[in-house]
């Protein structure tokens, strides 16, 4: 299966339940207050089911949240934005994203940039990133940092979840290749539905790139950025060597 389709897209706001979508967003609104106060559209590369946008919305951000998958974006659609800015959405590859308008800000959450496995890809999502971004705006974005990822190692983990109607277990098995600087996560996902106690079960291999600061800086750098600051996620203190998430912030040169 693709990743994030069918079953794992439709549920996938059930498995992150337990994500704290409006700390991420008060953390991510207070970066965008310090480094592009003035700062009044957002766009949102890899929006997923739209849940960072909605709340970015709601503080008065106009948003437009951009996904591959049509599933996700179909969930999306159907979020309202219910504060005094403006929300949409679009379905496009990153890569392939070119829209008549740029942007004070450009958000990528939840560790897209760490979904672009090859250097054409990661070099195309900075180029597209530039190419929306309004002179002197920012990019914000998290990823799998590197010196973490080798010094903690990933892990198999099972999650469980439910709702009034279906049970979820999500067993994740990754393999790590050092080499190519690549996570392999293989998802198993297990669906009973209450009602008719009928079982689903789901396949899914999602590859996850790590970074190190040289190769991104040297991007960054390439493509007319200059990095602002570097932070562990959620957090106002700099990367660790067990911080697995982190969040940089960076400008395009005007």
């Amino acid at each position: 299966m693709s990743e994030f389709g069918s079953i794992y897209a439709k549920y996938y706001d059930l498995l992150y339940k337990d994500k704290d979508y409006e700390a991420e967003v008060e953390y991510v609104d207070s970066l965008i207050k310090r480094y592009n106060p003035t700062a009044k559209n957002i766009l949102d590369l890899g929006c997923g089911t739209g849940r960072h946008a909605e709340l970015l919305c709601r503080k008065g951000y106009h948003v437009h949240g951009v996904d591959a998958s049509e599933d996700m974006i179909k969930i999306a659609k159907e979020r309202q934005c219910q504060g005094s800015g403006s929300l949409k959405f679009t379905h496009s590859k990153i890569q392939n994203l070119n829209l008549s308008e740029k942007f004070d800000v450009i958000v990528a959450l939840f560790h897209v940039l760490s979904y672009q496995t090859t250097n054409e890809d990661v070099l195309t999502f900075f180029k597209v990133a530039s190419n929306h971004l309004k002179d002197d705006g920012i990019l914000i974005f998290d990823f799998w940092y590197g010196p973490a990822v080798l010094t903690v190692k990933p892990s198999v983990r099972i999650k469980r979840v439910e709702n009034e109607r279906v049970r979820i277990i999500r067993i994740a098995e990754p393999t790590i290749f050092i080499s190519c600087n690549i996570v392999e996560v293989n998802y198993e996902l297990f669906l009973e539905c209450k009602s008719c106690n009928k079982l689903l079960s789901q396949s899914e291999k999602h590859k996850m790139r790590f970074f190190f600061d040289p190769e991104i800086e040297l991007i960054l750098d390439f493509v007319g950025f200059k990095v602002l600051k570097k932070y562990s996620w959620l957090a106002d203190t700099e990367p660790e060597i067990n911080t697995w998430s982190v969040v940089w912030i960076a400008k395009k040169y005007s």
